[in-house]
Parts: C-alpha cells; sequence; structure tokens
C-alpha cells in the first residue's frame, strides 16, 4: 500500500539570536578558562550558523526581567536555572509551537478536516508534562476526543523519521486512516555558561523550532500529495554509544557530543546506507550523486562535510541541509523536517541524463538523522510531480507568526539583550 505525506509546515518562537552576538556573551563569561574562552569563540565561529531561533524571551533586546533566570542584562551574566524552571517554560512555550505547527499542517490540506485526523503522533527530547503536547493538541485544534495518540519522547536528534514510520504503519494497517505527525523541540532551553568541549558545542549548535505533517494512504480528492514515503531503516554503529548522549541535570539536560561523532559517521555512513538502498532496485549499485536530492540532519557543520565527502555528493546537493543550519541551527527532531520542506520548495528539476531518479514519477530524495546511541535513521521519499509549487512557501526570517498564536511582535535579537 502507497502512503503519503500530504503537508508538511514548520513553525519557530519570534526571538532570533544572532551568532556573533551569542559568542560574545559566552566568550566574556568570568569563570571560562583560557581555554574555554579559546573553544567558544572557535566553536561558534565554526558552526556555520547566522541566526537561531529561542523560546527564552529574556534574551530579546528590550526585555527587562524583573527577577531574571537565564541572563541579567545588568551584569553580562548567563544565569543557571534549575531543570524545573526550564522544563516550567518548555511546558508553556513547546505547547504553543506544537499547536502552531499542527494547525499550519492542517491548513495546509483543505481536504483534510480537525475530526479527520485518527492518530496523533507528537515528538520532543526537550521536556516533559502531563496531559502532554499530544492532549494540548487534541483540545486547541478540536480533534476528534478518541484519537489514538503517540507520544515519542527523548530520542533526539533521529525521532521524526521513527514517528513518520509509525505514521506509514498506521496507514497501511489502516487505509483509513489520517495521520497528524508533530515535532517541538525547544533545545536553547538548556544552553549554559561552561568549559565542557561538549557543552560549548551544543551552546553554538542548538535552537528551537517545530515541523508537523499530515500522512494518507486514502485519496484525498483535489489533494495532491507531496511526497510518497518508501522505505525506512534503522542502523546502530559498533562504536559511538559514549560519544553522542542526552542526560538529565539539575541545571537542564546535558549534551554529550563528542568531536569524534564526525568521524564515526564518516566511517559507518556506507554501511548505514546500505539496507536501505538494497530496498529498491533502481538503487543498487548507483553513484550517491545520482540519487538527485538529499536531505542530511544538519547536526553541525563538520558532520555535513564528512557526509557530503563520503558520498561524493555536489554543493548543489549540501544546499538545503547548509541552509537549514545557517538560518535556523540544530533544532533536533524537527530539523531534518525542516530541510525536506526546503527540497519540497525548490524549482522542479530537468529530466535529463544527470538526473538518474529523476522523471515522471517523482524525484528521488535519500534522507538521513543521526542521534544517541549512535543511532543512524534514514528514509527513501519520492517527491511527486504534483507538489511543485509555483510559490515556496518555506518559513524566512523575515515570516510573520501565525495570527492567534501571541507571537505577531517578532524583532531580531542579540543573546546580549
Amino acid at each position: 500500500m502507497t502512503v503519503y505525506l500530504r503537508s508538511l509546515e514548520t513553525a519557530v518562537p519570534p526571538t532570533i539570536l544572532i551568532q556573533p552576538e551569542a559568542r560574545a556573551v559566552f566568550a566574556a563569561q568570568p569563570g571560562l578558562t583560557r581555554l574555554g574562552s579559546r573553544l567558544v569563540n572557535t566553536c561558534f565561529d565554526s558552526a556555520a550558523i547566522d541566526t537561531r531561533h529561542t523560546a527564552v524571551q529574556e534574551l530579546t533586546k528590550d526585555s527587562r526581567a524583573e527577577d531574571p533566570q537565564f541572563f541579567d542584562p545588568a551584569t553580562g551574566l548567563l544565569l543557571s536555572p534549575s531543570t524545573r524552571v526550564r522544563n516550567d517554560i518548555f511546558a508553556t512555550e513547546a505547547t504553543k509551537l506544537f499547536i502552531e505547527a499542527a494547525q499550519k499542517a492542517l491548513d495546509a490540506c483543505p481536504g483534510i478536516d480537525e475530526r479527520d485526523i485518527t492518530h496523533l503522533v507528537t515528538v520532543s527530547c526537550t521536556g516533559f508534562f502531563n496531559p502532554g503536547p499530544d492532549y494540548k493538541i487534541v483540545r486547541a485544534l478540536g480533534l476528534n476526543p478518541a484519537v489514538q495518540r503517540y507520544h515519542l519522547g527523548f530520542m533526539g536528534c533521529y525521532a521524526a523519521f521513527p514517528a513518520l514510520r509509525a505514521a506509514k504503519s498506521f496507514c497501511e494497517a489502516d487505509p483509513g486512516a489520517v495521520v497528524l505527525v508533530v515535532c517541538a523541540e525547544l533545545c536553547s532551553l538548556h544552553v549554559r555558561t561552561s568549559n565542557d568541549p561538549d557543552t560549548i558545542m551544543g551552546s553554538a549548535l542548538f535552537a528551537d523550532g517545530a515541523a508537523a505533517a499530515i500522512v494518507t494512504a486514502r485519496d484525498i480528492p483535489g489533494e495532491a500529495a507531496l511526497l510518497r514515503l518508501d522505505h525506512f531503516e534503522t542502523v546502530l554503529t559498533p562504536v559511538g554509544e559514549e560519544s553522542m548522549a542526552w542526560n538529565i541535570g539539575d541545571e537542564g539536560f546535558e549534551m554529550v557530543l563528542g568531536n569524534y561523532v564526525p568521524h564515526i559517521i564518516d566511517d559507518h555512513i556506507i554501511g548505514a546506507l546500505e539496507p536501505l538502498l538494497l530496498r529498491d532496485s533502481s538503487l543498487r549499485g548507483l553513484p550517491y550523486r545520482d540519487i538527485q536530492h538529499w536531505a542530511i540532519h544538519p547536526g553541525g557543520r563538520s558532520i555535513l562535510d564528512k557526509v557530503q565527502a563520503r558520498l561524493d555528493l555536489s554543493d548543489e546537493q549540501l544546499v538545503p541541509a547548509r541552509e537549514t543550519l545557517r538560518n535556523f541551527g540544530n533544532m533536533s527532531s524537527a530539523t531534518v523536517l525542516f530541510v525536506i520542506k526546503h527540497i519540497l520548495d525548490l524549482p522542479a528539476a530537468d529530466d535529463g541524463p544527470d538526473n538518474n531518479t529523476a522523471g515522471a514519477g517523482g524525484e528521488r530524495i535519500c534522507s538521513m538523522a543521526f542521534g544517541p546511541g549512535l543511532t543512524v535513521e534514514t528514509a527513501l521519499f519520492t517527491r511527486l510531480p504534483a507538489s511543485r509549487a509555483a510559490e515556496p512557501s518555506r518559513l524566512k526570517r523575515s515570516e510573520s507568526p501565525a495570527p492567534g498564536t501571541g507571537r505577531e511582535e517578532a524583532q531580531p535579537v542579540s543573546a546580549r539583550a
């Protein structure tokens, strides 16, 4: 049975962190050693990020909180709120993003009514509360209270693929199913000043954002699907369990992102792709470069560099991943959906001898994401000809949030507040 992605939309909080200004704040913290200060400058400057979004409103230029918890503009000090304080903000701000992204995905699929949703899958690894985001979406959007709800928590950057794979399975089991998938992450809640290289790297990379999709197998008259969901695979690399992890500490969640992660991916990416590509006879033995589109989770610039070099991909094939990283940073599970959205908004490619996987049947997309374990999730999609829109709808930094979200007054900001 063929399963389709019908809509894919994104949302971000309005507060924007400008990378050089954020670097200046982190580099000026009094507790840094000489090595720590050097690492801050190196990590921020080499991240290939211009801007990121954060739900921590204290970081706006005009914000002057009476009792600052994250940043004190009077002293220039970054503060260390407890995990509870951070998680309370997650419960409030992540709910807004979950609902906004879900509503946008529904609005982008007019052939689907709120009451048509049969399954809801939510994803996040940056906070917890219950009743959770699945419940909040049902109430806010007026979904059927009997909708089947599932939450994938604490899986990390690769979790969008297990969510889409579950949606595909639901639709294959029930041809009438309509599945709403929503990922929302507030990674910036957990940034802190430190001399630890992993913590510094996380502060330079991570950001906040959400993405939502509607998945069906049933035909919707007058509605063109965007993607065909072809295959998914999971591979655990034989090494790397200690190199990438996500732990709960007293002052927020703690990222372990060892500098050896890009080398592990470099060594094992070919093997991780093999079971996926064996699922499609037309791709067996084909040079990786001949698969037209590559939606790679931009876990960091060095990861993208290693993947591009190992697979011999062109600069153009890395544009969706690199531009997502540049404009939005690493938003954990939501990020790869931003990359796929970028590809969907590209003009239609010309069919020709250099586009071996494009044609009347659509353009092939090979996608991958990496997370704790070290886990490599891979997926094959087909971008359908009818999905080629005349005007791209990809969220841009200047785009205003949807009315009614309470975030209409977005302004560029810096970490200096």
